[in-house]
This record gives structure tokens, sequence and C-alpha cells, in this order.
């Protein structure tokens, strides 16, 4: 099995994730044997200013948002299509292992000038679900491809 590109991505994700799920555990055992961090290994208290305004403007009085939004342009996407090309027939197995849903098409060009290319519908791939795509030319194909959208 040859490397492709989405598999390397999603194992340096794997390594990433594991390693931020990892780290947490770390620190607070490092906590915990610190003399200085206090009784039972808890870091002390903060302590809040005793003076605090009781007319705080509107912007300062609500609680900030616990999450900011997130830039969805960021965020890894696409399912992983293996191309098959069999004589004049294009197969397409796709997997997605994102929690988004992405849409495929197979687009096949052929190579005779008379016949007709193929796109196929766009067929939603869900959260580590997967489909098989096919097309079809009359004699060789001259390319073939697959086009993810956002679902």
């Amino acid at each position: 099995m040859r490397p492709r590109r989405s598999r390397v991505v999603s194992l340096m994700v794997c390594a990433v994730a594991l390693t931020g799920l990892l780290m947490p555990g770390a620190a607070a055992d490092s906590d915990a044997l610190d003399p200085a961090a206090g009784a039972a290994g808890r870091p002390p208290a903060a302590e809040l200013p005793a003076d605090l305004p009781a007319d705080l403007p509107a912007e300062l009085a609500e609680e900030p948002p616990l999450r900011p939004a997130r830039d969805r342009s960021a965020e890894l996407f696409g399912a992983d299509c293996d191309l098959e090309t069999t004589g004049s027939h294009v197969v397409a197995n796709c997997h997605n292992p994102y929690p988004d849903t992405d849409l495929v098409r197979l687009h096949v060009e052929c190579a005779r000038w008379w016949d007709v290319d193929g796109d196929t519908v766009a067929v939603p791939v869900g959260p580590a679900d997967h489909v098989q795509l096919s097309s079809r030319c009359w004699k060789e194909v001259g390319s073939a491809w697959v086009s993810h959208e956002r679902g």
C-alpha cells in the first residue's frame, strides 16, 4: 500500500490528538509532586479584587462566550477516495474519516473526442461512512477524478 497524503494527515492528526490528551495528565502529575503547589497538589486559588465597581458597562458585564467561533476553512475535511480504472470502467471507493459530511462526485473524461464524458451526481459521505461511485466510457478512459464539497 503506497502512502497517500490524506492518510499521512490522518496519522499526524491522531498523533497530535493523543499528545494533547496525554499532556494535561503529565502536567497534573508534576503539580502533585510540587510541595509549593499547595494542599492536595492544587495551586492556590487566585484572589479576586474586593473593590469591583457595581456599575460595569454592558459589554463588560456580559460573560464571554465559552468558545470562539470555529474557522471552518482551517478544519481537516474531505473523504479519502481511491480510483480504479479497468478498461473503460472507473470505480471510486471513498471513505470519510472526518466528522463533517462530504459531497463527492466522480468525473470521467473519455479519450475519444466522440465519447461522452460523465459526471455523477453529488453523493453524501457521512462521518465514518463509505460510498462507491462508478462511471464508464464507450472506449478508453482519458482521465478521472473525484471532487469534494462540504455537505
